[in-house]
């Protein structure tokens, strides 16, 4: 099938248009100049990037797919997955940081929100002025999302909110949180409802960043919520339909998952291919290798791949499709893909590999959240199960 044929029966294709071109060199430009030069020397202080941050909202990287009315910059979702690509080519945690803050807590108001509750919000948080938290994550709650505990009881024109959401990327440098909580504990999943959350609300407590293994710089942290009380007017998208809601904003997000999975792999390809030209053994490039040729032609291969099967998810969802077998196909792969590829740079690399002084030691420690965060592998492996059933019409 050539590609003219290919265009024509699925509507996709292999070109980036103008649009995507000027996006993805203007964020390397501004990548390899800001952000590359100070990454290790961040990673090793472990502070959230609030200049960098601050950086990236001018030039409408944190608004980028959301629409213009609402602030946003108005681009598809392939320009923000050639953005978060770029971005974590260098610096993973930044790429988090603008993913989540995108695709999570601004996405879940995008996705439900009310007309008056997406201008009241959004042009801050599109803008950058202002970032978001999606907390749905509970010390006992996580890949089974509706065994949260946080509940909101209605209480004449509020809702009182109590709980403690923990793994909450920008929980505490967050300024507006969506909350999902228990309406009707007794319906279960169609129980579950999402609230609009303000930072300086009473009862509102951010705790200390957490010490993780990897994305250092991303701020990641528990919050409480006790007896905050949340105007009515805050419930976003229908009374008890927050959980449908919450598998729609999680479909969206393994997208950006899937796009950050392809920078870190061709970060480490990259580097790798580099430090092989370099490295001299027994008077030759250790490039010249056979065994070090295949291990750069299979991540090389798996990177494309990877990309390809972002892009095709991003692509589906900008034309309203249905996205969720796609997307989990997209995480569940780039993410192990380029797990195996960071090993292989570690392991291209050496003695050097296993040292600070080298990205693809930060690449490594960075890579296994992609395997976890917004559905572990195992839950992707479950819900294509399912899916794949679905599409053979397959049943017991």
């Amino acid at each position: 099938m050539n590609l003219n044929l290919l265009e024509r029966t699925y509507g996709l294709s292999f070109e980036l248009t103008e649009d995507h071109q000027m996006i993805r060199e203007s964020v390397r430009d501004f990548v390899e100049r800001f952000v590359a030069p100070d990454v290790i020397e961040r990673d090793s202080k472990k502070e959230f990037p609030n200049t960098l941050v601050k950086m990236l909202s001018e030039q409408g990287l944190l608004g980028i797919y959301h629409e213009e009315r609402y602030g946003g910059a108005g681009f598809d979702t392939i320009s923000f997955c050639l953005a978060i690509e770029e971005i974590a080519r260098w610096d993973a945690s930044l790429a988090l940081t603008v993913a989540s803050h995108t695709s999570l807590g601004t996405g879940h108001i995008a996705l439900a929100g009310e007309h008056s509750q997406k201008l009241k919000y959004m042009p801050d948080l599109t803008t950058g002025k202002k970032l978001a938290a999606w907390c749905l994550t509970e010390p006992d709650s996580g890949s089974d999302a509706s065994g949260l505990k946080t509940t909101a009881i209605k209480d004449g024109e509020h809702w009182i909110l109590n709980g403690t959401k923990t793994f909450i990327t920008q929980g505490s440098v967050g300024d507006i949180y969506v909350v999902l909580a228990k309406t009707d504990p007794e319906l279960g999943t169609k129980g579950i409802s999402a609230f609009i959350v303000e930072r300086d609300w009473d009862g509102v407590k951010p705790g200390t960043p957490m010490q993780k293994l990897g994305m250092n710089t991303s701020d990641t942290a528990e919050v409480v919520f006790d007896n905050v009380h949340v105007p009515a007017d805050n419930l976003l998208g229908q009374l008890g339909k927050g959980f449908i809601d919450t598998m729609k904003v999680l479909d969206g997000g393994r997208i950006g998952i899937g796009a950050l999975s392809v920078g870190i792999a061709r970060g480490a390809l990259e580097e790798s291919m580099n430090y092989a030209k370099d490295r001299k053994q027994f008077g030759r490039p250790i490039g010249d290798f056979q065994a070090i040729e295949h291990k750069m032609v299979n991540m090389a291969v798996e990177t494309d791949a990877a990309r390809l099967l972002v892009h095709r998810a991003a692509w589906l969802k900008d034309q309203g499709k249905p996205y969720t077998k796609e997307a989990s196909m997209a995480k569940l792969f780039a993410s192990e893909a380029a797990e195996r590829a960071t090993l292989e740079a570690i392991q291209i690399h050496g003695g050097y590999g296993y040292t600070k002084e080298y990205h693809v030691e930060r690449f490594l420690r960075d890579v296994k959240l992609m395997t976890i965060g917004e559905g572990t592998s195992e839950i992707q492996r479950l819900i294509l199960s399912r899916e794949i059933k679905k599409d053979l019409g397959y049943s017991n």
